[in-house]
């Protein structure tokens, strides 16, 4: 379980840090990669810039937020797997060199390491067909006869 534990942390430190750098970077040095700005660059509309950059605050809150229920979590890690497939597709489809495609897949690569530990520490672990003691399933039309 420890080990778990901290293959999770790194892994979600990792996401983490990549997408506070993106946010930074792609807020405050639009055109420092590319002089024409990322996202002009990538061919993609200028307001998605301002959403895609509160979307991923967003997220990160909710992964560093313990208290955040775990379908939210859930979500975050939905979304930065779709900005990661989204940026993989994105560099592909303007010619960008093979560095620039693989940088993102690295990282959806570790995304899903990091979504993988956090099943398994985040869930409680049930024995297959039985219900926890003290509950009894819902019959929306009575029990069963």
């Amino acid at each position: 379980m420890k080990k778990d534990r901290f293959i999770y942390r790194i892994a979600t430190g990792i996401i983490i840090v990549v997408m506070l750098y993106s946010i930074f970077s792609f807020t405050l040095f639009d055109h420092a990669i590319y002089p024409e700005g990322a996202f002009q660059h990538l061919r993609l509309p200028r307001y998605f810039q301002a959403e895609l950059t509160i979307a991923k605050i967003l997220g990160v809150l909710a992964l560093l937020i313990p208290a955040i229920p775990f379908k939210i979590k859930e979500f975050a890690y939905f979304g930065f797997g779709i900005t990661l497939v989204s940026a993989i597709i994105a560099h592909s489809s303007v010619g960008d060199k093979w560095y620039n495609i693989a940088d993102p897949l690295g990282f959806l690569i570790v995304l899903i390491i990091s979504y993988i530990y956090f099943l398994r520490i985040g869930r409680p672990h049930r024995t297959p067909g039985r219900q926890p003691q003290g509950t009894r399933p819902y019959y929306p039309a009575g029990p069963p006869q």
